[in-house]
């Protein structure tokens, strides 16, 4: 392998690899050899091997959704009888659970619901500020940004420039997947997001000054050619804004879904992450997916390029209702870290480093299952829905006030 000997040698030097080149790397290299040069990568850019995470919570604050694509297990279509919308207490509840664990963040997504207009998100984003005011609200991905620009007739960075007047703190990168459009047809996401509109909503909020995330969800129908090619365009608008601050992959869940199919093997997952460690080399930080590996999975990854254990996260509801249900609190979390023999800090979104492990400061219950977002059954409609003026039938029935 003269040709993977060269790369390997320019990957250890610090070399920015070019598409070709990571693709013949990817194809040919064994998958130890790939690991050794991604952990090489992250020992550099992180020599004082510490391992972050956060504690925040992941909350799902609807399951409506008009988009439809055909690998999610989670949305519901307008109307549908187990489709929910949280109100404000409800979130407040879990803020303050959160909070009692040390939490610091709400991540905060969603389906693409027509009967939730662009007043409800900035009403919400400032009663959470007015009772939480140093929480922060790292929330609605690319595609919700682009969905809530298209109800309220508003560009994108008009939309974006209010959500931050209401309160917003961050960007997720969710409704990534691959940002091929071949792909995104597809997978029938194409409707809510090309490949350019997601590029271009980080885009704007870089500019207006907000920092993100970016993700991949990897083993639908894609090739590694286009796995490779939605890292590149990472990589391209990295290097003209600058505004990422992680990138997290991980592999389809295929149960429960229209798609179906079978989900990529574990090799896959740290073959797929090593390789974004190796190309994204102007992204700081990469997180380690357990939620869809498992502990023991996302303990490996910290060989294969991950300097972050991601998120706590208290709550989950997509994945799960593709089949996974792996939990792990701070102490797991913890667990793991020091046991890959590398020392664990809690942090922040910007990744600023906030100390030490919670539990050992002060008492935390355990947690042993992630919570959902309501209990089972519960179909209450929120009071202050009665505000918002709805577009679908099925909603405005539901609001009108009786006399």
């Amino acid at each position: 392998m003269p040709n993977i000997t060269g790369l390997s040698e320019r990957v250890r030097a610090g070399e920015r690899l070019s598409g070709d080149e990571a693709l013949e790397l990817y194809r040919q290299a064994p998958t130890a050899l790939l690991g050794r040069l991604a952990d090489a990568v992250r020992a550099r850019k992180h020599p004082g091997g510490i391992v972050t995470y956060i504690i925040d919570r992941n909350v799902n604050y609807t399951n409506v959704c008009v988009a439809k694509c055909n690998f999610c297990a989670f949305y519901r279509p307008v109307g549908s009888p187990e489709g929910y919308v949280l109100g404000f207490d409800e979130l407040f509840r879990k803020i303050d659970e959160t909070i009692a664990v040390g939490g610091v963040q709400l991540l905060l997504q969603g389906g693409h619901n027509p009967d939730l207009p662009l007043t409800w998100y900035e009403d919400l984003f400032r009663a959470i500020k007015a009772r939480y005011p140093a929480f922060k609200l790292h929330a609605l991905s690319p595609p919700e940004v682009i969905h809530l620009s298209r109800l309220s007739q508003l560009p994108v960075p008009a939309v974006i420039d209010r959500l931050i007047a209401a309160g917003l703190d961050s960007i997720p990168g969710g409704g990534a997947e691959i940002l091929v459009d071949r792909v995104r047809k597809l997978l029938h996401c194409y409707g809510k997001a090309t490949a350019d509109e997601w590029l271009d909503v980080m885009r704007h909020a870089h500019r207006a000054g907000l920092r993100t995330t970016a993700t991949m969800m990897y083993g639908t129908v894609e090739t590694d050619a286009e796995r490779l090619e939605h890292l590149l365009r990472l990589r391209d608008l990295q290097d003209e804004r600058g505004g990422f601050t992680a990138f997290i992959t991980w592999s389809y869940q295929p149960a429960n879904t229209e798609l179906g199919g079978s989900e990529a093997t574990g090799v896959d997952y740290l073959r797929t992450l090593a390789l974004a460690r190796i190309v994204l080399d102007n992204f700081d930080n990469l997180q380690a997916s357990w939620v869809t590996q498992g502990g023991k999975v996302g303990q490996l990854s910290l060989a294969y390029g991950a300097n972050d254990m991601g998120s706590v996260m208290i709550e989950e509801n997509v994945v799960r209702a593709a089949g996974a249900a792996y939990c792990m609190d701070e102490v797991e979390i913890v667990r793991n870290i020091e046991d890959a023999g590398f020392a664990p800090k809690r942090r922040n979104m910007h990744y600023e480093i906030l100390g030490d492990p919670i539990f050992r400061e002060r008492d935390v219950p355990r947690m042993l299952e992630l919570a959902t977002a309501r209990a089972d059954g519960d179909t209450s409609v929120p009071d202050e829905l009665m505000n918002y003026p709805a577009r679908s039938r099925a909603a405005k029935q539901l609001r009108i006030i009786p006399n």
